[in-house]
């Protein structure tokens, strides 16, 4: 008889209030073990919008991004776990599209999927500049999958076996407002210098300079950012922008540290 797969699915959130409930309504149905592990330092409604959806909560202390998701492995119930994030959606093909995956039987030696991603900023679809089609790497057998938990943002599973695609899509609202924009931005910016900090770099005056002309030209030449118009100028240059941001905050790091 096949083995159908049991699919749980998990969502890391702090302070999501704003986003949760309609995460979990485009969700809502697919699986009986939504897994919501709740930052212990949240000050909104997001743990009592989590159970009133019926979903586990775990109230954790934050321990970075792939810690969490590594929790939430060990945590969730089912064989496979799809990682979701508050300010997603799934769109109506990609839940048809796992409502029907859960009736087969995935190849033993396959260990997770890529999904393309839809990314929304302000209101409007990107489709340059690296935000599309934005694969990622979401559902996971469970135990085939483990974060490093030295990667500060940006974390991406590791995997003992191999990695199919599917074709419908996540909905990203990534950025809704301006001042989100450039809080997201210095946080990444931080924790990306935190991290070239604790692997002994340094910062040269050339990183200056040379950091953020490869980021534009990456982001607005060869990944398109042009096809966006003006929306993916300013985006394309906010990005570059940082990387002179992340360098002078790895140099005051380093400042700080000396006796």
């Amino acid at each position: 008889m096949p083995h159908h797969p049991l699919l749980s699915i998990a969502i890391i959130a702090r302070d999501e209030e704003r986003h949760l409930a309609g995460c979990l309504r485009s969700i809502a149905g697919l699986s009986d073990d939504v897994v919501v592990i709740v930052d212990a330092q949240t000050r909104d409604a997001t743990a009592a919008i989590a159970t009133d959806h019926g979903c586990r909560v775990l109230i954790e202390p934050w321990r970075g991004f792939s810690a969490q998701r590594n929790l939430a492995l060990r945590r969730c119930r089912g064989d496979w776990v799809l990682f979701i994030d508050a300010d997603e959606r799934l769109t109506p093909e990609l839940f048809i599209e796992l409502a029907t995956w859960k009736q087969t039987t995935p190849p033993p030696d396959l260990a997770g999927y890529r999904i393309p991603r839809y990314n929304l900023f302000f209101g409007r679809r990107l489709r340059g500049g690296g935000w599309y089609p934005d694969f990622q790497l979401r559902l996971l057998r469970r135990n085939a999958a483990h974060y490093d938990e030295q990667v500060a943002v940006h974390e991406v599973a590791t995997l003992n076996g191999t990695v199919g695609t599917l074709r419908g899509h996540l909905l990203h609202l990534n950025i809704e407002r301006l001042d989100e924009l450039w809080q997201k931005q210095a946080r990444y910016a931080l924790a990306e210098a935190m991290t070239l900090y604790r692997h002994g770099r340094r910062m040269r005056l050339r990183n200056l300079i040379g950091a953020p002309a490869r980021e534009f030209w990456r982001r607005y030449v060869q990944l398109g950012g042009w096809r966006d118009a003006w929306l993916g100028l300013f985006l394309c240059a906010t990005l570059a922008w940082h990387e002179v941001v992340k360098f002078c905050m790895l140099y005051g790091l380093r400042h700080m540290s000396r006796p």
